[in-house]
């Protein structure tokens, strides 16, 4: 089995848990370089709700809502199914059996000492998570990446760990079916493609987070935007009007940043500095960069909201192209693994 050839649009592969509604924080962070991306690479997208089982195992039954809320938002944020593949990874039975044969492969250690695996058991300390499938979580990762036998996957910098172990798991995968070390690999070794993290903070100045209450999600209507942002914290040493602020630490200017017009971050900056601006004036600018920014999100949104079996039609179609090319890769494991009974 030879490694597929290089082409002019080199394939990627990510994917999002569904375990609620996006913010702008995943806008910022992940789905305006998904958008950008789309463009010029083969891009396949999944919405990860096996995953999401890893930790919501309890009552999976809520996963089932989350799916086409997530699919909805990255849609409404410019996803287009007729450049990239959308799909469902429950519905790719194909990887629940690569995933089965990868696990056999993989040893335990690997996944023992993966930093995130002690990092978000720490973080979930609530939850019950010894389990096979909390440990486990890198082989279907590994699984959802390699089925499509990418270039890059794009990460950030705290899943780089991550991504090393799915190298290494092809890697072992290869050497014990493809001819040990001078045998030709089937599963190419995927690279690491960078993403910057989102510089958006939480409406309070901690990090974004739904579980913080502190996020405008995508999809939320401008009346309860308005009520947020008018709510939000700003520079703490500004107790009046008259006091001169810092816009480098008001909580504001990271959003005139990204979604007011740049002609007008001057007059913001001094109107700040000089105290000829009030923190009400500011937030008033920005409900109107955010309601502009907003709008054509939930114009998108819309149209799914209107009509959901659009919605069901894009995923099916995501589904089948995904399926096939899943079904090519485990034609090819089973030759190797000397299953193709």
């Amino acid at each position: 089995m030879s490694s597929p050839m290089p082409n002019a649009r080199q394939r990627i592969v990510s994917g999002m848990r569904p375990t609620g509604p996006l913010h702008l924080g995943h806008h910022f962070g992940v789905l305006v370089n998904w958008v950008a991306l789309q463009q010029d690479y083969d891009c396949f997208f999944f919405v990860a709700d096996w995953h999401a089982m890893t930790s919501e195992y309890a009552d999976p039954r809520r996963i089932k809502q989350f799916v086409p809320e997530l699919a909805k938002d990255w849609l409404a944020a410019g996803l287009d199914p007729e450049k990239c593949v959308i799909y469902q990874q429950s519905q790719i039975k194909e990887i629940a059996e690569l995933h089965l044969i990868l696990s056999m492969i993989t040893p335990l250690g690997w996944l023992e000492r993966c930093p995130t695996y002690k990092d978000q058991k720490e973080q979930l300390a609530a939850k019950d998570l010894n389990t096979y499938g909390f440990l486990g979580y890198p082989v279907l990762m590994t699984t959802d990446i390699i089925m499509f036998r990418p270039a890059h996957v794009p990460v950030g910098e705290d899943q780089l760990p991550h991504l090393e172990l799915c190298r290494e798991i092809a890697r072992r995968f290869n050497y014990l079916n493809c001819g040990g070390e001078t045998g030709t690999p089937y599963f190419p070794e995927p690279m690491a493609m960078l993403t910057r993290e989102s510089k958006l903070p939480g409406l309070d100045g901690r990090k974004m987070s739904k579980s913080y209450g502190n996020a405008i999600a995508l999809g939320e209507d401008m009346d309860s935007v308005r009520k947020k942002v008018m709510a939000m914290l700003t520079d703490t040493n500004r107790l009046r009007k008259a006091d001169p602020g810092d816009p480098d630490v008001c909580n504001l200017f990271p959003y005139h940043k990204i979604m007011t017009d740049a002609d007008r971050l001057p007059e913001i900056m001094t109107g700040c500095r000089d105290a000829s601006w009030g923190c009400v004036d500011c937030k008033r600018l920005l409900v109107q960069s955010m309601e502009r920014f907003l709008e054509p999100i939930h114009a998108r949104r819309a149209v799914y909201d209107k009509d959901p079996a659009l919605l069901w039609d894009v995923l099916a179609e995501g589904n089948r192209k995904a399926r096939a090319k899943a079904c090519e890769t485990m034609a090819a494991v089973r030759e190797l693994v000397g299953f193709d009974f």
